[in-house]
């Protein structure tokens, strides 16, 4: 046979001389339970490369219900940490030998339990489900139907979750922006503002955590009128900055933003004013970006433990005893602008379930 390329397991068997039940074992990796030699599965496999041969994956999966793939859901593919993260997953889920799937989902409620209702469909054997808004209504799909799964960055109540220590690295940057800024006494600008993120969401709510530990440690309270929880889109952040700072009459003492995208859609406003008034401000994104670096004002970072954060999720999928509801964390690294950037700090530590929303 001259072919190119053996585009049926028939065809393949035909090149060795063997049974195409033969064949099929040694590609599956059942080959030794069917006691086939070494020398055959090594001469159909240099045969499978040099044909160019693919496996069917999803025939496969119905011959052995299995079919090697894993799913893994995020919000948006714009924000570099979600970025980093599905990076991470394809790398730990190539080791194990699986295939990897990742969907955005644009953080729509509906679209997250109809996305998963459609890897369930092409049969993924394990999902990581990474900032759903509805977690236990992904869980609900995955437990009917036998899913084992995970949920990354935040929590559910119905499956094992890994998520950053936001509470410890927003209370970290927010010391730092103290700490870098001049307090402006009497006026109203003399305050440390928190831009980004949705009241109610787990990471939000912790992150401010973290800010009002930073200012009671300096005898000072965080004020209603200085949160604003704006979403994640980079337009709502630049107009509720915008506004934030009409009502101040000027940039307030400090800004911490509650993500990168969030960062990204301020810097549309910031970008307008003079130098003059940057520099009266200390600047914080929860979320780390090389690129701010380049920017004509500093900006401090908390970058999330990306590989850290992926490690202990697989460790969930691989079944190492994580319970639905446990949550585990994973100590983030505060990059001061400035300063080189150090290892990435990988400290998981179990806590107990989320409370009910």
């Amino acid at each position: 046979m001259n072919r190119s390329h053996a585009s049926t397991i028939y065809e393949l068997a035909e090149l060795a001389g063997i049974s195409a039940s033969t064949v099929s074992a040694i590609l599956n990796g059942s080959w030794q339970s069917r006691r086939i030699s070494a020398q055959t599965a090594q001469r159909v496999q240099a045969l499978a490369q040099e044909y160019r041969f693919a496996v069917n994956r999803q025939a496969s999966g119905l011959r052995r219900q299995r079919s090697g793939l894993i799913g893994m859901m995020i919000p948006t593919h714009e924000d570099r940490f979600f970025g980093a993260l599905s990076q991470a997953f394809e790398r730990q889920a190539h080791q194990r030998g699986l295939c990897p799937l990742v969907v955005s989902t644009l953080r729509d409620e509906a679209l997250e339990v109809e996305t998963v209702r459609s890897l369930i469909a092409y049969r993924v054997e394990h999902l990581i489900v990474t900032g759903a808004t509805r977690p236990d209504a992904v869980s609900a799909e995955c437990l009917q139907a036998g899913v084992r799964h995970v949920n990354v960055d935040l929590p559910g109540k119905k499956a094992p979750s890994v998520t950053s220590d936001n509470r410890w690295g927003a209370a970290e940057l927010a010391r730092l922006l103290l700490a870098r800024s001049a307090p402006a006494a009497g006026t109203g600008r003399d305050a440390l503002c928190f831009v980004g993120g949705i009241r109610g969401e787990f990471a939000t709510e912790q992150r401010l955590a973290g800010v009002r530990d930073a200012l009671a440690g300096a005898g000072k309270a965080l004020a209603e009128e200085h949160i604003l929880c704006c979403g994640y889109a980079p337009e709502a952040a630049r107009q509720a900055l915008a506004v934030l700072c009409s009502r101040l009459g000027g940039l307030p003492r400090a800004l911490l933003f509650a993500s990168g995208i969030t960062l990204q859609g301020a810097l549309r406003f910031l970008g307008g004013l003079p130098d003059a008034q940057l520099a009266q401000c200390a600047f914080g994104s929860y979320d780390w970006d090389p690129y701010a670096e380049c920017l004509r004002f500093p900006v401090h970072m908390v970058r999330q433990n990306v590989e850290g954060l992926m490690a202990e999720a697989f460790r969930a999928i691989d079944g190492e005893g994580l319970r639905a509801g446990q949550v585990v964390q994973v100590r983030p690294q505060l990059v001061a602008w400035g300063a080189p950037a150090a290892a990435p700090i990988f400290s998981p530590a179990p806590l107990p379930a989320p409370a009910t929303p």
